[in-house]
């Protein structure tokens, strides 16, 4: 039998005949899982794109007679990981019912809300503008997908040319139309006379396949797509370069990372000029090829074509004007040269809206650039988090795939400013927008945690993760740090070994923040060691390490930290995780003591100097964290066990009563009191929030 892996170069063949089995004859199942398997390679279609659906025969549960039901992805979801109850199921009869009242393109927006009136399974999800696009075709599978090949070939100036030459008589074309019911009059239509097609080519969109199965729907769709990816190599290596070859060489990976650390906190700053944004970089070989381009200046500003890449990018990218050897270190002569490029794109971008606009258009959004170019050092994008901006910058290199297509086979085309406009601001994509959960308190912020690799430093990671930051774990035990990583989803976390006892490790795990999300907004030094000893036996050893990792250490990550706040001009947060022990005189305890009174006098000095920036900086102090806390895993149990006159086994109980609440401090208490000063008390500086159950001898006041 044949390897029918081996009949695909341009996409991956995914289907496991042992997974299909174990889920039997349920057809929902297996839609779910052809989905899965198509979302799961970027070249077929991208994260929240397309969408796919199948029909099965069901009992109506109002007649019990038998009825024809459409499953479909619902509104908003992602084929890569779809489930259940991402789908709606609709009668399918009563969706082409619809074709009765309909009364022509102004009537698709209250089309839209008829959908609802065609629900069969009560727990449906959203349906979507695709919905009538499955809906109104017959066949039991349908896919339908964003494949770079297929929009390549839609996006080409002879489009429909081009398809039957691929193709021949076996696809069908419809030229572009915003999606909706009358989109799907006109899929119906081209099916209608060109009986025995396999799919349909959509105009600078993308492509509807179908089978009779889930898995030969499946196989149609990677035969579709490999046969338009071939003819674009082909037409590629005719051509002999792309892109109108290269203008621009590409710096050493090595110097392009460091650039996009030095750059990318001015470029943040810049792109937040109304909301914060989070940041991500990409110097991959598609990115690089475009972007060094001689065409680069004549493609970007044409904009993209598909829908889905210019909602996720905005229509077109800001290409920076500046050298790829030129000097960063001196940010304010930087951000002079960058300043006016990003003044005259958001002045572009209101013109845009300005000449577009409906009388009911939604307000215009956010002017700043999603996708910033520098050629010969990689592409930036910004949006509201983490996950968006990844989206955004795969994308876009999506719309770059198309655009090199496009040009291989004749040339690039991309869809008028009306139309994009009118998609863009559609009302229908306001109200999703609208829909969107509510931002939690610390999203679009970006957190920074030394000794992260457990203990108290992980709880803190933990809380400003739940809480909406990204948190960038920084630890010297690299073992801790990864399987600390690993507890966090995608999008949410990095990792960087950092020695706060050096400033070039320090430095390194700012670049890895700077690099992987934009820059930093919250630092907490939350790292250390406990050293309890009588005055003659703490050894200059004991002294200097305790000096070097809680004092240094602090001078150094704020010092780093801040001028990277400085060039973002958004603010920020510095917290100090100190001790009772830097109030409080206790016994055998000069080392510590002395060092924890450091750190929260350098947090009030720090305070009166960094107020004019907007950067608070505030004291936690903990006291007596026994379980969880990575200290008393050493020798300072039982040297604190000692200077009480106890043993070790004591000890939680002795903290627990001595405190006025008689409670047991945990890491997540003192987490909570990190998120109290950066999440709640946005007007406090120079504070110290004892979080200890109340230890009078530790008034502040």
């Amino acid at each position: 039998m044949e390897n029918i892996e081996k009949r695909f170069k341009y996409v991956d063949y995914l289907w496991d005949d042992g997974k299909a089995a174990s889920l039997g004859d349920n057809q929902v199942d297996l839609f779910l899982y052809r989905s899965n398997i198509l979302g799961a390679d970027l070249r077929i279609t991208n994260y929240g794109g397309g969408n796919t659906s199948c029909k099965t025969i069901e009992k109506d549960p109002l007649t019990n007679e038998e009825v024809e039901v459409m499953w479909v992805k619902g509104s908003g979801g992602d084929i890569g990981t779809l489930t259940r109850s991402g789908i709606a199921g609709l009668y399918t009869g009563r969706l082409r019912d619809l074709k009765n009242v309909y009364q022509g393109l102004h009537d698709e927006d209250r089309m839209v809300g008829l959908f609802n009136h065609c629900i069969f399974d009560l727990e449906s999800k959203a349906p979507s503008i695709d919905t009538p696009l499955h809906g109104l075709l017959p066949f039991a599978h349908i896919d339908h997908l964003h494949p770079d090949a297929l929009i390549a070939v839609a996006a080409a100036e002879d489009s429909e040319k081009v398809t039957k030459e691929i193709w021949g008589d076996t696809m069908g074309w419809v030229p572009w139309q915003r999606p909706g019911f009358d989109l799907g009059l006109q899929l119906e239509k081209c099916l209608a006379e060109n009986p025995g097609i396999r799919g349909i080519v959509l105009g600078s969109h993308g492509l509807f396949t179908w089978g009779d199965t889930s898995y030969e729907c499946y196989v149609n769709s990677l035969e579709v797509i490999e046969m338009a990816s071939q003819y674009i190599d082909d037409k590629i290596a005719e051509k002999g370069s792309v892109f109108g070859g290269q203008k621009v060489q590409s710096l050493p990976k090595e110097e392009r990372q460091e650039k996009a650390a030095q750059l990318m906190p001015l470029l943040r700053g810049l792109c937040s000029s109304e909301n914060r944004m989070i940041g991500h970089f990409s110097d991959t070989d598609v990115v690089m090829e475009y972007i060094n381009s001689n065409d680069i200046e004549r493609l970007a500003p044409m904009g993209t074509s598909c829908p889905d890449h210019f909602l996720r990018t905005k229509i077109q990218p800001l290409v920076l004007d500046l050298d790829k050897d030129e000097d960063l270190s001196d940010s304010e002569a930087v951000l002079k040269k960058l300043e006016p490029a990003f003044e005259a794109y958001r002045q572009e971008y209101e013109g845009y809206y300005n000449t577009c606009k409906r009388d009911n258009s939604p307000a215009m959004r956010d002017p700043n650039p999603v996708i910033i170019i520098y050629p010969g050092v990689g592409m930036f994008s910004f949006a509201k988090n983490k996950q968006t901006t990844r989206v955004a910058s795969e994308f876009y290199i999506n719309a770059i795939n198309v655009m090199r297509g496009a040009e291989a086979i004749s040339a690039y085309t991309s869809l008028p400013r009306q139309e994009a406009f009118d998609i863009e601001y559609w009302l229908l994509e306001e109200a999703k927008l609208q829909r969107m959960p509510k931002e939690k308190p610390l999203s679009r912020k970006v957190a920074l945690i030394t000794g992260a690799g457990g203990g108290i430093g992980k709880a803190i990671a933990d809380k400003l993760a739940e809480e909406g930051a990204n948190v960038v774990l920084t630890d010297i035990a690299e073992d801790r740090l990864i399987k600390a990583n690993a507890t966090y989803k995608r999008d949410v976390s990095t990792y960087a070994v950092c020695d706060v006892t050096n400033t070039e490790s320090i430095s390194a795990a700012y670049k890895k923040a700077c690099v992987e999300f934009g820059g930093v907004d919250i630092i907490v030094h939350s790292a250390g060691l406990a050293i309890s000893k009588p005055l003659e036996e703490t050894t200059d050893k004991d002294w200097n390490i305790l000096q070097n990792i809680l004092v240094k250490g602090q001078f150094d990550l704020a010092k780093q930290g801040v001028a990277i706040m400085r060039k973002q001009g958004l603010g920020g947060d510095y917290i100090s995780i100190a001790s009772k022990n830097g109030l409080v005189s206790g016994p055998n305890n000069v080392a510590y003591g002395t060092a924890k009174a450091a750190q929260q006098h350098m947090t009030r000095l720090l305070a009166a100097e960094l107020g004019k920036d907007h950067i608070r900086v505030n004291t936690v102090n903990p006291d007596g964290v026994i379980v969880g806390s990575k200290i008393w895993e050493g020798d300072w149990a039982a040297g604190r066990a000692k200077a009480y006159g106890i043993t070790v086994e004591e000890l939680p109980a002795h903290y627990a009563k001595r405190n006025l609440l008689n409670e047991i401090i945990y890491p997540e208490d003192i987490a909570n009191g990190v998120f109290a000063c950066v999440g709640v008390l946005d007007k406090t500086t120079g504070n110290i929030i004892n979080v200890d159950g109340g230890m009078a001898n530790a008034f502040v006041r």
